[in-house]
């Protein structure tokens, strides 16, 4: 199990690790630099590399926006070989369904929660 945990970290903490490189070293805004990480895992599982990684690493590959970006890829492949064609513009939100509904209730919740105010 430490070993699990140990890849998990060494993957996933790679993964931040370039993300605040092209923070520190390059003009791409945060948003580009997420967008980015997101089309990588797609590119990745297109080509087949991201699984063999998700095996590996498990969550540290997973959790990340890459992950997401395979997620989306899978699901995509998944209903195209179910649903043809239409799966193109299905697939990726059935798979990231959950995920989706989640992070919209926990921001909502945030929001209801959290006083708003302006930036300064």
């Amino acid at each position: 199990m430490f070993t699990e945990i140990l890849k998990a970290f060494a993957v996933g903490g790679a993964l931040c690790a370039v993300g605040q490189l092209l923070i520190d070293r390059t003009n791409y805004t945060p948003a580009r630099i997420l967008t980015g990480y997101v089309v990588t895992g797609v590119i990745l599982s297109a080509l087949g590399i991201y699984q063999p990684l998700i095996d590996f690493a498990g969550a540290g590959a997973t959790v990340p926006l890459t992950g997401f970006g395979h997620l989306l890829a899978e699901g995509v492949r998944k209903a195209i070989s179910e649903d043809g064609a239409a799966g193109i513009f299905t697939g990726g939100f059935t798979a990231a369904a959950g995920g989706i509904t989640a992070a919209l209730a926990f921001g909502l919740s945030a929001a209801a929660i959290f006083p708003q105010r302006d930036k300064d």
